[in-house]
């Protein structure tokens, strides 16, 4: 049968990724947390600008990720960018390490979400875009918005 309803809770997006990157693939990692990380990302309290995901001794791990220490915590608190590591089946892992070492091949965070209570990352396997191909996009996008627009008039006429 179908997929019963998940309750999918989007905790931080890395919104400009879309915009700098072309996505070619995404994939979910879990995240090895510690208890306070949890509930700052359940306040939504993190930012995934300009972190990456790099591959070490058949590990995955996320560099430059952002969560803010938690507000209640004590001296536990965690160091707020500190390496966390991803949690992927080894199959899929040494599929992704065979991909970044194409050229201009790149891990990086879209987003974190809470699925069944626990921490997961969309990752996506991308390139970069040059600055040609960033234009191109808003041009596009400023298009169809226009379209949409028009549409929009006409339709209440």
């Amino acid at each position: 049968m179908g997929k019963k309803n998940e309750s999918i809770k989007i905790a931080c997006e890395n919104r400009k990724a879309r915009h700098d990157y072309f996505i070619h693939e995404t994939y979910e990692a879990g995240i090895a947390l510690a208890g306070t990380e949890v509930k700052s990302l359940r306040n939504g309290r993190a930012n995934l600008k300009d972190s990456y995901a790099e591959i070490k001794n058949g590990e995955i791990f996320v560099r430059n990720m952002h969560i803010s220490p938690y507000e209640q915590g004590n001296i536990f608190n965690h160091d707020p960018l500190r390496p966390r590591k991803l949690l992927m089946h080894k199959g899929e892992i040494n599929k992704l390490f065979g991909k970044t070492r194409e050229k201009g091949f790149t891990l990086i965070p879209l987003k974190i979400y809470f699925k069944k209570g626990r921490a997961k990352m969309e990752l996506a396997l991308a390139s970069g875009k040059h600055n040609y191909d960033k234009r191109q996009d808003l041009v596009k996008k400023v298009a169809k918005r226009d379209m949409e627009r028009a549409l929009k008039e006409r339709n209440r006429q």
